[in-house]
């Protein structure tokens, strides 16, 4: 039996196989709210029969968008126009996840296709928080938060994640990872602080222990929440996979049920060493260490790729990006390269190969 279209089960969500979406930015957004190109977006990518579809980084604060295109959930009219597309994913068999976001020093940027660079205010854009008043390369040098300032925003995060579930989300996952806000908290490349959010690990991850245990307070308990990590910063000096490893060792306890492994994006000068599943031995780490089901990502593109990572126990699930992109309906593609049997809608089935 494929091990890829085998189910999941974390608290009260049963997630159908575990060939996931990653989220994907879009810079489709206007103040905040999702339009028809995310329903439209995500609900093919539901169609084509991933498991578990979430969401773009989604600001809990206005200044913590990447851009001002891009999504938010601070208001509850934001959060209403997310009923309609947490309502398509589920019914095309998928369950809809979340991840909430705070982009730091690397906020008010331009959408890709707009631009390189912060946003200044004539344009829209706004000055930028961090937890130092270090800048990442060329952007805008941000403001350091004060200690004073921190509840606030673990409140949104809470808040946040209470208007996730209101809008059908099943599966909430809190960013920290790719430089931006509780990813320069932990990295001592963007955290020069010398109070009790800053100095050892321990210091530099307590924002992000803090905001973990704000949002599982806020949620019920069967819905499932994950964490995003960088497990590296790909630069001297900065995080390793082993303080990673032990980042996810203090999160298990406090609620969380899976963390999604990434890496990178905390320096603009990155040695980042590419390849076909380049992350997945990050993800064994933090798995071994942290001893919580992890998802691996980064150019897994194949089928028998993504099934090798899943019967070699690196990884609990695999998150696909540009591949799913590329091809909306890989899951169905790759079920039937590996033998399971994986539901078409009825509307598409006249379609489906015969073997």
């Amino acid at each position: 039996m494929s091990q890829l279209f085998t189910s999941l089960t974390l608290r009260d969500v049963t997630i159908p196989n575990r060939a996931w979406v990653s989220p994907m930015c879009q810079y489709s957004s206007i103040e905040g709210r999702p339009a028809d190109w995310h329903l439209v977006h995500l609900g093919s990518l539901a169609r084509g029969g991933a498991g578990l579809v979430l969401t773009e980084a989604t600001a809990v604060v206005p200044e913590g968008r990447i851009s001002p295109q891009d999504a938010g959930i601070w208001t509850d009219e934001q959060a209403a126009d997310y009923a309609r597309i947490t309502a398509f994913i589920r019914d095309q068999g998928a369950v809809p996840g979340i991840q909430l976001a705070h982009a730091g020093r690397k906020a008010s940027t331009y959408a890709p296709w707009r631009g390189r660079g912060s946003v200044p205010a004539a344009e829209g854009g706004w000055p930028t928080v961090g937890p130092s008043a270090v800048a990442f390369g060329d952007y805008a040098v941000p403001a350091e938060l004060a200690a004073g300032e921190l509840p606030a925003l673990t409140e949104a995060w809470a808040a946040a994640g209470r208007r996730a579930v209101a809008a059908g989300f099943e599966v909430i996952e809190i960013h920290a990872a790719h430089g931006y806000l509780l990813h320069e908290f932990l990295s001592p490349l963007s955290n020069r602080r010398t109070d009790g959010y800053g100095g050892d690990l321990a210091g530099r991850a307590r924002l992000l222990l803090e905001t973990v245990d704000a949002v599982r307070a806020a949620i019920p308990d069967g819905v499932a929440l994950f964490v995003r990590l960088s497990a590296t910063d790909w630069m001297p000096g900065g995080l390793t996979v082993e303080e990673t490893g032990e980042v996810a060792a203090w999160l298990a306890p406090r609620g969380v049920d899976l963390i999604d492994v990434s890496s990178g994006g905390n320096h603009a000068d990155q040695q980042v060493v590419l390849g076909p599943g380049y992350q997945v031995p990050f993800a064994r780490a933090v798995r071994e260490r942290s001893g919580l089901p992890v998802a691996a990502v980064g150019l897994i593109t194949e089928p028998g790729q993504a099934e090798k990572i899943l019967v070699e126990q690196s990884a609990d699930a695999v998150l696909l990006a540009r591949a799913v992109l590329r091809e909306p309906n890989w899951p169905q593609r790759a079920a039937r390269e590996l033998g399971a049997d994986l539901a078409w809608p009825p509307q598409y089935e006249r379609a489906r190969p015969a073997s």
